[in-house]
């Protein structure tokens, strides 16, 4: 049953047109290594996000071929409006990857990160250390737009660090070399994911630019999504941790832009979408255990550990968290999982908003 009637428009989200012809409700959870499967943005996509993005993926693997990058590509049926999400700086490797994605026929746009602080990316002058050169930016663009005919669009962050906040730099480059979108995580490579986002120069950036801005980093609610929108004047927004093991916040978002308070969530919800997210994480392993001559790990230990992280935050601030918390590194099957998933929520109403 709906809930009551609350004091926001749905004209506060209207769809946002990426490229000429994909248009898309401007909310979905944001790419995340590790986590942001097949498994995690197909139960995103149907609880009301309006677009999802692959895991990041080396583009140079990726023109080569190389299976275990591929599989990050994989999707599911009408696993869509979908980007492929990859990181590289060279050019022409960029654009080799990008038309190979393309023939794959399962992605509406692809997107360059510009913006992962990880050592090792960082290290081959990729993700983050592309801050620091937008012309590399620009380049990098105008390749991969010249080479397909999906739309192209870039996620990075507001500067390197505080003592360098060029986002419009990045945004122009973006702009000049043909993206169709930018997506700014509102912190500085150098504070990674911790601290708090600067809203500040995610407005001014949007100001500056000529194509959808969407916003990303500080989101941890259904309403910061309209308070970011608010606030800057931004098109969209990505959340990131926040939609961990919390696939609702987005049909929060579609509840209260369509005027409605956001429903309750009690345990059997909380158990069902969990138990459903690490079937299909076995699935997903299932399938790449196919192209794999041997692992150390079964196909249902392997799903357990990658949906371990997930787990926690399905459980944190449930009745039995602190007991199962312990538990949680030695876990190694779904029989575990569901034991668990019992443990924490036992019986009583949980609300999580």
């Amino acid at each position: 049953m709906d809930g009551p009637a609350i004091e926001r428009a749905p004209a506060d989200l209207p769809k946002v047109r990426i490229g000429a012809s994909l248009e898309v409700f401007p909310v979905g959870p944001s790419p995340m290594a590790g986590y942001t499967d097949s498994a995690m943005r197909t139960l995103c996509l149907e609880f009301g996000a309006g677009l999802a993005l692959t895991e990041v993926a080396n583009a140079e693997a990726l023109a080569r071929g190389a299976r275990p990058t591929l599989h990050l590509l994989h999707s599911g049926p009408g696993e869509r409006p979908l980007g492929a999400h990859i990181y590289g700086a060279k050019p022409e490797a960029m654009a080799a990857a990008a038309c190979r994605i393309e023939s794959l026929g399962r992605f509406d746009f692809i997107d360059i990160n510009a913006g992962c602080p990880v050592r090792k990316i960082v290290a081959k002058g990729a993700g983050a250390a592309l801050i620091r050169n937008p012309r590399r930016i620009e380049a990098i663009v105008g390749a991969v737009t010249r080479a397909v005919s999906l739309p192209v669009t870039l996620k990075t962050r507001i500067g390197w660090d505080p003592g360098s906040p060029n986002v419009r730099d990045l945004v122009a480059a973006a702009e000049q070399g043909g993206a169709s979108m930018v997506v700014i995580h509102a912190r500085f490579a150098s504070a990674k994911h911790s601290g708090p986002a600067d809203w500040s120069l995610l407005a001014a950036a949007r100001e500056s630019a000529g194509i959808p801005v969407f916003g990303n980093g500080g989101v941890e609610t259904a309403d910061d999504v309209f308070r970011m929108i608010r606030e800057t004047g931004v098109a969209g927004v990505l959340i990131g941790r926040a939609a961990v093991g919390h696939p609702w916040i987005f049909r929060d978002v579609r509840d209260m832009a369509g005027g409605r308070e956001p429903r309750a969530i009690g345990p059997s919800e909380i158990r069902a979408v969990a138990m459903d997210q690490v079937n299909r994480i076995t699935g997903l392993k299932k399938i790449e255990y196919a192209h794999r001559r041997r692992s150390r790990l079964s196909v249902e230990h392997a799903a357990v550990l990658q949906f371990r992280g997930h787990l926690a935050r399905y459980l944190a601030g449930s009745p039995g968290w602190p007991r199962v918390r312990r538990r949680l590194q030695t876990i190694s099957s779904v029989a575990d999982i569901e034991s668990c998933i019992d443990e924490a929520l036992g019986t009583g109403t949980l609300w999580k908003n």
